[in-house]
């Protein structure tokens, strides 16, 4: 076999291969014969057919079936005898596939770059540092009371920031629709949550009142009957809700999980849980800061074929958190470009170090991320199964727990300063009004595994 190589730009590779005519030739008539022993042939006993019959008969698909596996066999064989390591699989170009002549292709491909990390030690990084207070408990269960609002009825008219209660008939052109009559609905007035006309239209109210609105149901409205639809509205108000925040007493304290030690043991519990929260939230700034030093500190080229395919990863990736499902609704390519530029370069980077620093995946650390990610469903026993036995799914929960390790090599050896901020600061808790339900505190990485329901994926992501 004759092997040559030559570089076209870049990282790309052009890899010509010759294998000679009698091997090919060899491995036909080995194939012909073997088929002669089995061939079943009109006018012939099984495997009696003369192998002049065979050859005529499946001379051109055999010799076929045999190139097609010389050239993958002997692309892998070249590729190994150059020392080459191709990013993705080869794009062949047939050279002479002739009976008579020698084999011969050319495989074009890209190979990964070579890479030597800079030293970590170079690497300046900023640990931010907060302790829980008081006051900030105070806020936090303050936060936790108008997560749980106490509605009692009322018979004034309603206010901003009431809840009324109403059943409602939908009716386009007077005629009822399916699915446009809808009981017991809820609608709490200046909170954006329903139609703005619903909104307008429910000012004033009062209970026992009949109204009737004229309403455009928006375009993404779940019900593909009044999507988009101009229809009317035959409002029943049921009640009028006066919204007030709940006592701070034994039944607030259960709804939150805490049935005995009263006050004292909701604040530690309420403590526990956002220190908790606090700690994840510096370990993930410090993964952050990390993987961004490592990609700026360490250019490499990245070849092509793997950045294409990152972005159609990527393009995926948004349809599915965005539920879009008309392809021409996502970005151009071009707006992936840089995000897949940057996932490739730090999987090689990150890859590298593992294999350079022979790190080992630690099995307690990817139990240990495996029941944060379980955590977050309804059933975290059937999730954990569905992970446990989905080969694929464990091999990214080894792989998040190996750049973790990475994370931790790079931090130890960067030069670190911390810098004070407030609980506030350093969560955004109070910025923009966040459900920071004492049930909910803890952050996990949500990762996708075939054989968990899409119903338990939606239900376990923040």
């Amino acid at each position: 076999m004759e092997v040559s190589v030559s570089e076209t730009g870049g990282l790309s590779r052009r890899l010509e291969v010759a294998v000679p005519a009698n091997e090919v030739a060899k491995e036909v008539q080995s194939r012909l014969k073997r088929l002669s022993r089995t061939a079943r042939l009109k006018g012939f006993r099984p495997g009696k057919a003369p192998l002049a019959v065979i050859t005529k008969q499946f001379g051109d698909q055999v010799r076929a079936e045999v190139v097609s596996d010389l050239m993958r066999t002997s692309f892998a064989e070249a590729v190994n005898q150059e020392k080459l390591r191709p990013a993705a699989g080869p794009r062949i170009e047939p050279i002479a596939l002739g009976p008579e002549s020698d084999l011969k292709y050319a495989a074009h491909f890209e190979v990964l770059p070579e890479i030597a990390i800079n030293p970590p030690e170079s690497i300046a990084l900023e640990r931010p540092t907060a302790e829980v207070s008081e006051t900030d408990i105070d806020a936090m269960i303050e936060n936790m009371r108008q997560q749980r609002p106490v509605f009692t009825s009322v018979e004034r008219p309603a206010q901003p920031t009431d809840r009324v209660r109403l059943d409602y008939q939908a009716r386009i052109g007077g005629k009822p629709i399916e699915g446009g009559d809808l009981s017991d609905v809820h609608v709490v007035l200046g909170s954006g949550q329903a139609m703005p006309e619903l909104e307008e239209g429910l000012k004033g109210v009062r209970a026992a009142e009949q109204r009737t609105l004229n309403v455009v149901f928006p375009a993404a409205h779940p019900n593909k009957t009044l999507a988009g639809q101009s229809a009317e509205l035959h409002l029943s108000i049921k009640a009028v809700e006066e919204q007030s925040l709940p006592a701070v007493d034994e039944e607030f304290f259960r709804t939150y999980g805490v049935e005995q030690g009263g006050l004292p043991e909701m604040r530690a519990e309420v403590r526990r849980s956002m220190e908790q929260e606090l700690a994840e939230v510096i370990r993930s700034r410090m993964r952050t800061q990390a993987l961004e030093a490592l990609y700026r500190s360490n250019p490499i080229e990245v070849p092509q074929s793997l950045i294409e395919e990152q972005v159609r990863q990527l393009q995926i990736e948004t349809a599915r958190r965005l539920a879009i499902r008309d392809a021409s609704q996502l970005p151009r390519p071009e707006a992936f470009l840089e995000p897949a530029r940057r996932r490739v370069a730090l999987g090689l980077l990150v890859t590298h170090i593992v294999q350079s620093q022979g790190l080992k995946v630690d099995r307690e650390r990817v139990l240990a991320r495996l029941n944060a990610l379980v955590e977050a469903y309804p059933n975290p026993d059937e999730a954990r199964r569905a992970y446990l036995q989905n080969a694929e799914a464990m091999r990214q929960v080894e792989s998040a727990a190996l750049e973790d390790q990475v994370v931790e090599w790079v931090v130890e050896r960067a030069k670190v300063t911390e810098r004070p901020m407030s609980f506030s600061e350093l969560t955004g808790f109070g910025r923009s009004a966040p459900d920071h339900d004492h049930a909910h505190h803890e952050h996990a990485h949500h990762e996708e595994a075939a054989g968990v329901s899409s119903e338990q994926q939606e239900a376990g992501s923040t």
